[in-house]
């Protein structure tokens, strides 16, 4: 019975949460270590480790909340069987993956949220008000608060900083000074366990509540166990995501939109990991650190070098551009599956 069900009904959707949890690592690489490898701090060999076991760590100590939302605060749990689960799973991934292979950081949160409420679309069983009025919202704030708070600090702190001569270039000796390499080195750390704190629950969340229909679990605590469980198969494979298409995305963000110094990669990781860490624990709220650290990067460079010089830099419009399409991509696929799978009677 246990081997039937196993076979039947859980490793399918595991290996797409696999599949889709290789391809956050690879979109998440950029915003945890981006910063780091801009600023010559850290070799790209050590990245995948060192990623994959923050991200680990976050999902366990702080990925709760998010987790909650993703497998049953945006659609009916009761409809999150296998159909359903590998439906939503495979369409983020497919969107991710060609994000991935276009070299652009995308919303893995994003596109998860639009592949649920593609299915809470179709059946109406969605949950309107915490998307329109919560999470939604929250993917337009939060950049704008990490943009204006990295400019300010630019504008505020680098900027008189650099007049009197401690961050005057990337050569210079108190640039170069090793409690500097450890901070910055440190605060790519904190943006990896920022990631597992909310975008692992994009993969374990779908999977928990399928679990936990299929066996009849309802308590909270039979669900928080299988939650912790899940983690544990599926964040491991975000270092395996970051070895395999970290490379490519960390040249896009850590060294083609500017080029940092080590002052300022500790300013970009700091504020998007904080942000998206309280969306996380407070909250609950899966969104986009992609998004809030190519904003954080954004207010740096202006404060640096002024609009002109970064707005119209061929990769960031690329960014906005991908944007738009990954998550329309996971809503529209999805959406199509389950009107296929609907008319041939695949849901339990």
């Amino acid at each position: 019975m246990i081997t039937t069900y196993f076979f039947g009904h859980f490793v399918i959707p595991l290996i797409i949460g696999l599949f889709l949890a290789i391809t956050m690592g690879g979109s998440g690489t950029g915003p945890s270590f981006s910063a780091a490898y801009g600023a010559g701090v850290i070799k790209k060999s050590v990245i995948p480790g060192l990623f994959g076991i923050m991200v680990f760590l976050g999902a366990i100590i702080a990925g709760k909340e998010t987790a909650g939302t993703v497998g049953r605060g945006l659609l009916n749990p009761d409809m999150m069987d296998l159909t359903m689960v590998s439906i939503i799973l495979f369409s983020v991934a497919i969107s991710l993956l060609i994000a991935n292979i276009s070299g652009i950081p995308q919303s893995t949160s994003q596109s998860t949220v639009l592949a649920v409420m593609a299915a809470a679309t179709y059946f109406n069983q969605g949950n309107p008000h915490r998307l329109f009025f919560e999470i939604i919202p929250a993917w337009f704030y939060l950049p704008l608060l990490s943009f204006i708070i990295s400019f300010l600090m630019g504008k505020y702190i680098y900027k008189p900083m650099r007049r009197r001569g401690y961050t005057i270039s990337r050569s210079s000796n108190v640039n170069n000074k090793p409690v500097l390499n450890a901070l910055i080195l440190i605060m790519s750390l904190y943006v990896a366990f920022s990631i597992g704190a909310n975008n692992v629950a994009n993969a374990v969340g779908p999977i928990t509540s399928m679990t936990a229909n299929q066996l009849g679990i309802t308590d909270e605590k039979g669900y928080n166990l299988l939650t912790i469980v899940s983690v544990f198969m599926i964040a491991p494979a975000f270092g395996i995501g970051s070895s395999v298409f970290g490379n490519k995305i960390l040249k896009n963000t850590g060294r083609e939109i500017v080029l940092f110094g080590k002052f300022e990669a500790i300013i970009i990781s700091f504020v998007s990991a904080t942000l998206l860490l309280l969306a996380s624990v407070l909250k609950g709220i899966p969104t986009s650190l992609v998004q809030l650290n190519v904003a954080a990067i954004l207010g740096i460079g202006v404060a640096k070098l002024g609009p002109r010089n970064i707005f119209y830099k061929t990769e960031v419009k690329k960014f906005f551009l991908m944007w738009l399409i990954a998550p329309m991509i996971s809503f529209v696929l999805c959406y199509l599956l389950i009107a296929v799978a609907d008319h041939y009677q695949l849901f339990q």
